[in-house]
């Protein structure tokens, strides 16, 4: 019997430091002034069962800087029936050491893995350590109660599990995201999953204490090759919730908690009229004066009035994929971006923030190492950057070495074309610290290419640009805090 429940993230103790792992797209080991990032549909787990009466522990072991000893003794100690483990492709190689000594110390205990590494790859764990189940969803609230409920009760077991019987891996089916209705899931126990611990470090937030949303699963467009995420959640299953059931959250939970800054973790935020009439309730509601508003999104797809309307309900920052400055690039990774649209829309943004007197603040996220990139075509990007940087059209930026995570196009392009630069079992190194494709490029001036985007932050122009925009107490500790992460990216691809 499935009683009690563990969502549970073990601390991962590595020279490489403090992994950068809840609910992420892009894995990173983080050397100095780690980020936790609120892994939301684990927080929809953890409130769903719970709300059906089982007993849950948010065990975040690495967000609460507990040692592997620690963490282990309180496990243990707990007991759980059931543990859901969520993983990446660079950790799953110590996520599978983990369950073993798990499954010795309290072998009843059913132990789940989810996340895309395992959507792209569900029965290969079975051959690596004694897990009990894997899921190749991304919905995982839906699918765990469902699980739970199979064990506890032999309820029908839906699509997407697999296990193993005696030697032989079985399956439920093909997965159907689209019979889960978000509108129908709980609001988040933000309690229940301490979202304090991801309240204060985050460098993209100005005002203390933030959390996340998450509107819709996950990108209306869905079909860029790289992102990790288009493993489970591809554009034509696209869902999200109301408008309405948003705002509702907000008024009733976010506020009276004591939230400044919302940042919705979607791959994109609904566009259209969704996002007018979000904006318009915001404004008729007063919430646009207790609460700051912040989210993703994809050039090309608001208008002017969309933007007049996002000032208005005091939306900040907006976090744009650039990925290179080269439309070659663009068009081979199927970004569905005309490059020249980029810089038309920033400059719309800036004539918006003038005449609202408020500030939208774009950020930008830039790629470097491309199987097809010449060193030009790389400092294009970074000298676009430069550019948008110096003329304030955006307000900060982040540069990644570009990966080829297992069930993206993109990986399977890399194994088509033998781009990839190392054995493909190595999967522990895909974490940012050195470029897994073949390219053009030196594996140092791949690194190099990268700093010189952060770089852009200590331009004169730049600097002189952001002391003069420091209008609040607020402004001074954002200022501090970007400062700091800038060191800190700069030291965590110095290697």
């Amino acid at each position: 019997m499935i009683k009690k429940i563990s969502i549970t993230y073990p601390p991962l103790e590595s020279e490489k430091w403090t992994p950068l792992l809840s609910q992420n797209r892009q894995f990173q080991w983080f050397e100095w002034d780690p980020t936790y990032i609120f892994p939301m549909i684990p927080a929809y787990t953890a409130t769903l069962l719970k709300s059906k009466w089982y007993e849950v522990l948010w065990d975040d072991g690495i967000a609460e800087w507990l040692s592997y000893q620690d963490w282990l003794e309180k496990i243990l100690a707990y007991k759980p029936d059931l543990i859901m483990i969520e993983t990446k492709t660079p950790t799953v190689k110590r996520m599978r050491a983990i369950i073993d000594e798990l499954k010795s110390k309290i072998p009843d205990t059913k132990i789940v893995l989810v996340w895309d590494h395992i959507t792209a790859f569900p029965e290969e764990s079975f051959g690596h350590c004694n897990v009990d189940f894997t899921l190749k969803s991304g919905d995982y609230d839906f699918s765990l109660l469902n699980l739970v409920n199979y064990l506890n009760t032999k309820e029908e077991l839906k699509w997407g599990w697999y296990w193993k019987e005696w030697d032989e891996i079985k399956n439920s089916g093909a997965q159907n995201l689209m019979e889960n209705d978000l509108n129908s899931l709980p609001f988040i126990d933000r309690e229940l999953v301490k979202w304090k611990l991801y309240a204060y470090k985050n460098w993209n937030f100005k005002y203390t204490p933030w959390t996340y949303t998450m509107v819709g699963r996950d990108c209306w467009w869905g079909r860029c090759t790289f992102c990790s995420w288009t493993t489970f959640f591809s554009g034509k299953n696209y869902r999200n919730i109301s408008a309405q059931r948003l705002l509702d959250e907000i008024e009733q939970i976010l506020i009276p908690l004591g939230i400044k800054e919302v940042f919705d973790d979607s791959g994109s935020l609904p566009a259209g009229d969704w996002l007018k009439e979000f904006c318009q309730w915001m404004i008729d509601r007063w919430l646009n004066k207790k609460i700051v508003f912040s989210h993703n999104m994809r050039f090309g797809a608001l208008t002017r009035e969309h933007y007049e309307l996002m000032a208005k309900a005091n939306f900040r920052y907006v976090l744009y994929g650039v990925e290179s400055a080269n439309q070659a690039t663009l068009d081979k990774i199927d970004k569905n971006l005309k490059f020249e649209v980029i810089e038309q829309e920033l400059r719309m943004i800036k004539e918006v923030n003038k005449q609202t007197w408020w500030c939208i603040s774009p950020h930008i996220t830039t790629m470097i190492g491309y199987p097809w990139e010449t060193y030009e075509d790389a400092k294009n990007t970074v000298e676009f950057a430069k550019k948008m940087f110096q003329e304030w059209l955006i307000y900060t930026l982040q540069s990644t070495i570009i990966m080829p995570y297992p069930g993206t196009p993109l990986y399977k392009d890399a194994v088509k074309n033998d781009w990839l630069e190392i054995p493909d079992g190595e999967r522990d190194r895909f974490d940012m610290r050195e470029r897994i494709l073949k390219s053009p490029l030196t594996p140092e001036q791949t690194k190099e290419l990268v700093q010189w985007v952060y770089k852009s932050f200590l331009s004169p122009k730049v600097v002189i640009n952001k002391i003069l925009s420091v209008r609040s107490w607020d402004d001074v500790k954002f200022l501090f805090r970007a400062w700091k992460k800038l060191l800190n990216h700069l030291l965590d691809f110095k290697k």
